[in-house]
């Protein structure tokens, strides 16, 4: 049985909001501009839906996963207006409006937010975090099912299978994980097709000096040791 869409309950909710404002705070207006820039999205007119509502409008679908949209959507209205006060016009979009915005605004500047924000976070005293004075992280990869749909199945295929037809596309991605944490970061995706070590050669640079990075055989390659090492003497001279 097809499982129920969840919905966010009726009226405001102050851990709502609080969870908005944390949202805010963390990537505040400015650090998305500036990334908004950087990739070329920013609008560059007045529009019902401005790009930056957008990223925020797609970070809170994250607070929110088990709900729809248009729930997400009136909780990110509303948690603006009591934060801050919101512009009216973006209430007079629907969800296609929304849909089209964000076709419009692509998937890099989401790409270039995790990279800025998303890193190790323990602390001296966090277990299984440290082996003597180094950090340690873990490269690593897995698959994860997205939505059965054909433009899913064209941009990422469907894994190989001796057992029938695959029941969903997946992608592939490959990631520096802190261990002690699990905090992910670095991450790279791309199609169920791509290979592990591909797409490590991306994650690399995230290596910083001071961190001890464990692998598996998937990984074993004296051209992928190099350059892990030249990419963290390098960060370690900026």
């Amino acid at each position: 049985m097809a499982p129920t869409v969840a919905q966010i309950p009726a009226g405001p909710r102050i851990g709502d909001y609080v969870s908005l404002g944390v949202l805010s705070r963390t990537f505040s207006a400015s650090a998305i501009d500036h990334v908004l820039t950087e990739t070329g999205k920013q609008s560059v007119r007045k529009r019902d839906l401005p790009a930056r509502i957008i990223v925020y409008y797609v970070l809170a679908m994250t607070l929110f996963m088990q709900a729809s949209y248009g729930e997400v959507l009136q909780c990110l209205l509303e948690g603006l207006d009591w934060l801050r006060g919101s512009d009216p016009r973006v209430r007079r979009a629907g969800k296609s409006g929304f849909s089209q915005a964000r076709t419009r605004l692509g998937s890099e500047p989401f790409r270039q937010l995790h990279d800025q924000f998303v890193g190790p976070i323990a602390t001296e005293k966090t277990r299984g975090a440290w082996y003597r004075r180094w950090s340690l992280v873990s490269l690593d990869g897995s698959t994860l099912d997205v939505a059965d749909n054909a433009a899913n199945e064209a941009a990422f295929e469907r894994p190989g299978s001796n057992r029938g037809h695959p029941a969903y596309p997946q992608i592939r991605f490959v990631s520096l994980v802190e261990n002690g944490t699990h905090v992910l970061f670095g991450s790279r995706m791309d199609g169920c097709r791509t290979a592990e070590i591909t797409l490590a050669w991306g994650v690399l640079g995230h290596l910083k000096e001071g961190m001890l990075c464990l692998a598996d055989r998937s990984f074993f390659s004296d051209a992928i040791w190099r350059r892990a090492l030249s990419d963290t003497i390098s960060s370690s001279a900026l």
